[in-house]
């Protein structure tokens, strides 16, 4: 079977479209619901908190394909214009302020519904010429989701169970289960499950090579059914892109995107710092949290930076 096949088949399985109404623009957070926030809350016990996000900075992965930066952080007004009374406020206040550039998805963020297509399809099977225009996401945009993305976290720390995942390691539903099992954790409709694979650990270690675009540990194809049947609003990695690389098949880019965020609906989270969460749910042996990870209200963007945290 190639790309082409199982991405039709995967596509006409799994596909999502029409569940929600015809006029649905949250997808798979709509699995996350009053009852699902309540039980999640629960699970804070100690009070500790984990930022899962990487700093925003020109030290990123950032290499430029696709346009694609580091963020370039400007200061418009600084001590040195407050001392030296450049400011021209009254009675010795100074102050200082700065700006920031960078693409939406340079660093820790959602991929929106807008941001995937399937042969000219967008999430619940919208032409995309009419979905996302150069005004923005005119339907789904990524503000629809400000508010909805907090619920049960679950981390898959799969590294931690199977060792230092090489590159070009394509995490199976069975890894999936299996580390599920380990960590003595059940995962739940509704849930946010962070993905572990120990690559952005290991670009930490060894400096950021090819990490943005290259080669990688990822979630299988072939995970799409498991992503579906189990329910989750969303699955977050600490990769790049989500999916392994290179991809399953010959001559294929993202092939797992393009089921998953089209037909399932689902929300992907890319570039998520898990290293410190997972090194305390090694400790406590707790591998579920409140998770709270708002994208920011960006009217008709189709993804954003977030700054996920995890509390226990």
């Amino acid at each position: 079977m190639n790309a082409e096949q199982a991405i039709a088949q995967a596509a006409a399985t799994y596909s999502n479209w029409g569940r929600w109404g015809e006029d649905d623009v949250l997808g798979t957070v709509n699995f996350i619901g009053p009852a699902e926030r309540r039980a999640a809350a629960a699970l804070v016990r100690r009070g500790v908190s984990f930022s899962l996000s990487q700093r925003f900075d020109m030290n990123g992965p950032q290499k430029g394909w696709r346009r694609r930066t580091n963020p370039v952080h400007t200061m418009l007004d600084t001590g040195l214009d407050a001392v030296h009374g450049d400011q021209g406020f009254p009675h010795g206040i100074g102050g200082a302020d700065d700006v920031i550039a960078m693409p939406l998805q340079c660093s820790t963020q959602w991929d929106g519904l807008g941001h995937i297509f399937d042969h000219g399809r967008a999430w619940n099977g919208r032409p995309a010429d009419q979905v996302v225009t150069s005004e923005g996401d005119l339907v789904t945009g990524i503000e629809h989701l400000a508010a909805p993305v907090a619920g049960r976290g679950v981390l898959l720390d799969v590294a931690a169970v199977y060792g230092e995942l090489p590159d070009g390691f394509a995490i199976t539903e069975e890894h999936l289960t299996a580390t599920a099992e380990a960590h003595g954790v059940e995962i739940r409709r509704g849930d946010l499950v962070c993905v572990r694979t120990g690559r952005l650990a290991r670009a930490k270690r060894d400096g950021w090579g090819d990490y943005a675009g290259g080669p990688s540990p990822g979630l299988s194809f072939w995970t799409a059914g498991w992503l579906h049947r189990t329910e989750l609003a969303a699955v977050a990695t600490d990769t790049w892109g989500f999916e392994v690389g290179p991809n399953e098949f010959e001559n294929a880019f993202q092939p797992l995107h393009q089921v998953v965020i089209p037909h399932l609906g689902l929300l992907v989270g890319e570039m998520w710092d898990l290293d410190a969460l997972a090194a305390d749910c090694a400790a406590d042996g707790v591998h579920e949290f409140f998770l709270t990870a708002a994208p920011l209200p960006i009217t008709g963007a189709v993804g954003s930076p977030v700054n996920p945290l995890a509390i226990k």
